[in-house]
């Protein structure tokens, strides 16, 4: 189907100002085969139906929308915990803050570097599982990160790593404008906790793309935060095989833009997907979009998704989550739950959850509700002299419970509690 001129020309008028990086051979042929997809797709508008509930346009717009810093006195979350530590200053790789990109059962090395070889082992996975990712929905913003990307990591992991990787994005600029790619290898049998902080820009677009071998285990926990004015579209690609475990969970608080996509690909039988998130929004201006798409292509196996949105003064949330069972995906059990806590009237919730199942022998359900704190609750703990204020706060914390127990690891789970309940407390009234 041919687009629609107006599309046509907003997309070009996105890429006339930009020029693909330079590189070897296979990183030229990953690039030039993404800015094919771009033109072909066309960058995103508010009439594409994955796109309805969210403004795309300060996201593909050829100008980037300035974000004022945001300062504040609370330590970087993750700080105190023992990490292999990758920075980046608005887009740029920090050598000073990083450390050595060296660890046991690894092999990192920067896509700025490796993109400039003929032959690296990236190439059997960047742009690769994005690529897959845009049937049946298109997803032209990464498929734009793909081609333009001109830095990010590339992680091979062979074993079993005992601490994380951590992957740092300090904003500096009012305005600038990153794009990061990320793509890690998990070899048979491999485990590997990656860790995201930070604002990283005034506009953020990021992709990550994960192959998880067959038994290994792949734990990604990131935080959004700290900055108020920032947007930021990101896309993390994952494809499971046999016996395999991939976990992400994201908590995001302020910002202005935050869509984040999840597309999960479990093609080896007895595979393990669960993806979550807890949101927290205060104002009209604040916009959070959780997408996730997830596709079984195997027997026997497990995907779960938990989103949780804690809602205030004019805050919009959204999710849009579907679960996909291809023909022969029997023994599928599939869960998915979307809930916002709405704290006032003007806080709207949207949500639109999918099955689609062509198999006969399986377990799915999906579940979404919008709801404001329970009065008997709050009642309860008033009566047993808790004031208001931190009764409710309790009840939020105990809202998004759910979300936050697929953090397998107490100390990280406590410590994203901590931060939670230190956000309710400077917005409360």
């Amino acid at each position: 189907m041919a687009l629609p001129q107006v599309k046509i020309d907003a997309t070009e008028a996105r890429l006339a100002g930009m020029t693909l990086p330079e590189g070897g051979a296979w990183a030229t042929k990953a690039r030039e085969s993404a800015l094919a997809r771009v033109r072909a797709m066309g960058l995103p508008t508010r009439r594409d139906e994955y796109w309805r509930w969210t403004r795309p346009e300060t996201l593909a717009d050829a100008q980037v929308t300035p974000a004022a810093l945001f300062h504040n006195d609370e330590g970087a979350l993750f700080e105190d915990r023992d990490r292999l530590k990758i920075v980046f200053v608005d887009g740029v790789f920090d050598a000073e803050q990083s450390d050595d990109l060296t660890g046991e059962n690894l092999e990192i090395s920067r896509l700025a570097e490796a993109a400039t070889l003929d032959v690296h082992w990236a190439k059997d996975l960047y742009g690769v599982l994005e690529a897959r990712g845009n049937d049946p929905v298109e997803r032209p913003l990464a498929a734009l990160n793909t081609a333009f990307a001109s830095d990010g990591v590339l992680v091979r992991v062979t074993g079993q790593v005992s601490r994380p990787v951590s992957f740092i994005y300090l904003h500096k600029s009012e305005t600038s404008d990153v794009m990061l790619h990320h793509a890690i290898k998990l070899e048979e049998g491999a485990e590997l906790t990656v860790l995201e902080t930070g604002p990283a820009a005034a506009r953020f677009n990021k992709v990550m793309e994960v192959e998880v071998a067959d038994r290994a285990s792949f734990h990604h926990i990131r935080a959004q935060g700290r900055d108020h004015e920032r947007r930021a579209v990101t896309a993390t690609y994952a494809r499971l095989g046999e016996e395999s475990t991939f976990k992400s969970f994201t908590m995001t608080v302020n910002g202005v833009l935050t869509r984040n996509e999840c597309i999960l690909e479990l093609t080896g039988d007895n595979a393990s997907a669960h993806v979550a998130g807890a949101a927290l929004g205060d104002g009209a201006g604040f916009n959070h979009d959780d997408t996730v798409f997830v596709t079984h292509d195997a027997v026997n196996c497990e995907s779960r998704q938990v989103f949780k949105k804690v809602l205030k003064n004019g805050a919009t949330g959204i999710f849009q989550g579907k679960i996909l069972v291809q023909p022969g995906a029997q023994k599928t059990d599939g869960y998915q739950i979307s809930q916002s806590l709405l704290l006032d009237e003007d806080s709207n919730f949207l949500a639109k959850p999918e099955l689609e199942i062509y198999a006969d022998d399986v377990a799915c359900s999906h579940g979404s509700t919008s709801g404001a704190i329970d009065d008997d609750a709050l009642f309860y703990l008033r009566a047993r002299g808790v004031p208001k204020a931190e009764a409710q706060d309790m009840l939020a914390l105990s809202f998004l419970a759910e979300a936050i127990e697929e953090v397998e690891d107490e100390g990280i789970a406590e410590e994203i509690l901590d931060r939670l309940r230190g956000w309710l407390k400077r917005h409360r009234g």
